[in-house]
């Protein structure tokens, strides 16, 4: 499934953006730095089983949008990417022990119906980060996101 100016199509690449969702997610986890990630234009599932805050992810099309991440620490990284039966799977690996770790988060989240009748989906995600002895020590911004969403965002009266 390739997302194309608000609909679906079928197309080679369709499904990329599950690979650089999973690298951004993990790479929120550790103390290396995003320094490029485009959000979707699109919010295209529901948040039926979802698991993690809506725009926690990043998506990339050849040759104009990229997902790039700079490592400022003393350590090399290096990213694992594998796929089981039914399973996308990554890891960071590292040389040394973290010493933080990390809680993702959204604040502020609304849906907004838009003067031309659809439905736009805002908020902001931000990064706690806690120390070996799990204290806060930070609450960091991370982005800021806006989408249109592709579904109905409310129940009709009766539907359950």
């Amino acid at each position: 499934m390739v997302l194309f100016y608000g609909g679906f199509k079928h197309g080679v690449g369709g499904g990329l953006c599950q690979l650089s969702n999973l690298i951004y997610w993990m790479t929120l986890h550790t103390p290396l730095e995003i320094s490029e990630r485009h959000r979707h234009s699109y919010d295209a599932f529901p948040d039926s089983n979802r698991s993690q805050p809506f725009g926690s992810g990043a998506t990339c099309a050849y040759n104009y949008l990229d997902l790039r991440i700079y490592n400022p620490t003393q350590q090399p990284y290096q990213l694992n990417i594998y796929l089981t039966n039914d399973q996308l799977v990554g890891e960071w690996k590292t040389t040394a022990r973290p010493l933080n770790s990390y809680e993702i988060y959204e604040r502020d989240h609304k849906i907004t119906q838009e003067y031309w009748g659809g439905y736009m989906r805002h908020n902001y995600i931000y990064r706690r980060v806690f120390d070996e002895n799990k204290q806060l020590i930070d609450d960091q911004y991370v982005t800021e996101n806006h989408a249109l969403m592709m579904y109905q965002p409310f129940l009709e009266a009766g539907d359950k």
